[in-house]
C-alpha cells in the first residue's frame, strides 16, 4: 500500500479542490485553452529540470512510495505533480476570485475591452 503514497497525495489534492469547481462555479475546466496555457510551462520546465537532476545524480526517488511506472526515467507521479499541483492552485485562485471579485490579480479585462470574457477571449 505504501507504493500508492505519492499518487494518493496527488489524488487528495484533486479531491480537496474539486468542490471549488462545482460549488463556486470557477469554470476552470470549461476553459481548457486557458488552463493549458497556465499548466504547460511549469509542466515542461519542471519535467526538464527533474530529468536533468535525476540523470546528473543530484536526487532520486524512493521506489517504495511509487507505483513503478516511469516515463523518460521519471516516475509518472512526479510528472503528474507538475500538472496536479498547479491545477489545484488555479482552482483555488479562481475560487478566491469568485468570493472576492474586488481582489485584482492583473489579468482582468480592461475597461476599453468590455466585450472580452474573463479569459480575454472576445465574445460574440
Amino acid at each position: 500500500m505504501r507504493h500508492l503514497t505519492y499518487l494518493g497525495l496527488l489524488a487528495a489534492c484533486l479531491v480537496g479542490t474539486a468542490p471549488l469547481e462545482i460549488l463556486l462555479r470557477t469554470q476552470v475546466y470549461s476553459r481548457p485553452r486557458r488552463l493549458l496555457l497556465a499548466l504547460l510551462p511549469g509542466l515542461l520546465l519542471g519535467t526538464a529540470w527533474d530529468l536533468y537532476a535525476v540523470h546528473a545524480g543530484h536526487w532520486s526517488f524512493a521506489d517504495g512510495y511509487l507505483i513503478g511506472l516511469r516515463l523518460a526515467g521519471l516516475p509518472v507521479e512526479e510528472i503528474l505533480f507538475f500538472a496536479v499541483i498547479p491545477l489545484c492552485a488555479v482552482l483555488t485562485l479562481e475560487a478566491v476570485r469568485r468570493r472576492r471579485p474586488d481582489w485584482l490579480i492583473g489579468d482582468e479585462p480592461s475597461a476599453d475591452n468590455s466585450s472580452n470574457g474573463s479569459d480575454g477571449m472576445t465574445r460574440r
